[in-house]
Order: structure tokens, then sequence, then C-alpha cells
């Protein structure tokens, strides 16, 4: 099911089709989280992920995607504004479409890594791990660049 969200000039859509994946390659390419990624994973990840693109005007400005089972868990992924966007609550009224989808109520556990917007996603319910020490990773922050 495709959800649309409308605020002023701007809206939030679950519609692949509307994605403009070189807006979010340019984003995540030169992220912090994702430094080089290439566009055919930014591809397969929408693909296999609920996404929600940001528009202004029908033009990105945004993006998040959410990897879930719809059940139980859910890992919020890729989240950004542009630069020229920011400041104006957009992130906020995002994470308030996204933590009331349908699809992803009653999940046991949401999980994100974030390295600047602790504030943000605070106001969402998201904390520190209680007990980092039960878990796990396999991390390769630059397999891009290999």
């Amino acid at each position: 099911m495709i959800y649309e969200y409308q605020k002023e000039e701007y809206s939030i859509s679950t519609d692949k089709t509307k994605l403009q994946f070189d807006v979010i390659h340019g984003f995540l390419s030169t992220s912090y989280w994702s430094p080089n990624i290439p566009m055919e994973i930014v591809r397969r990840a929408a693909e296999n992920s609920m996404t929600f693109g940001i528009y202004k005007h029908e033009i990105q400005i945004g993006y998040a995607r959410i990897i879930s089972d719809c059940a139980t868990f859910a890992y919020l992924a890729d989240v950004f504004v542009l630069e020229s966007e920011r400041g104006k609550g957009i992130s906020k009224w995002l994470m308030e479409c996204i933590t009331q989808q349908p699809d992803l109520q009653g999940l046991r556990r949401w999980m994100l890594a974030t390295r600047d917007a602790h504030g943000l996603y605070a106001q969402f319910g998201f904390t520190p791990l209680d007990k980092p020490e039960t878990m796990m990773q396999i991390a390769r922050p630059n397999i891009y660049n290999e």
C-alpha cells in the first residue's frame, strides 16, 4: 500500500516510482555513513526496503528507508534532508509519518545508527542501547572504497 502525506508545499510518499535516485545517490555517496556507495546498491536497498521520499513541489529533498519484517523489528536507515531545506521541521514530520505508519505498529524493537541526530530521534522514543553487551555487529565502514 502507498501512503502519501501533505504539509504546505511538502509531501512525503512511500511510492517508490517517485524516487529520484540521482538525488538519493548524490547525498548518500557523500554522507559519513555510506561514502562512495554505488548507485546500484542504492537502488537495490530501496527496492528491498520501505521507502519515504520527501518532496517539495515534486522535487526530492529528503529520504529515509525502513528495513523491517513489519511484525517484530525495524531498522531506520539513510535518513536525510537536503541542507537547503533543513531547520523547517521536515525531519520531525518525517519521523512522525514513519512512526505512525500502519505496517510498523506493535514492533518489539526499532534500531538506528546516528552520529549527530540523537536529539531528533529521542523525541520519538529512541534511547541508547540499554544492554550494548548483548548486541553484535559485522561492520565494514569502508566497503565501497575497497
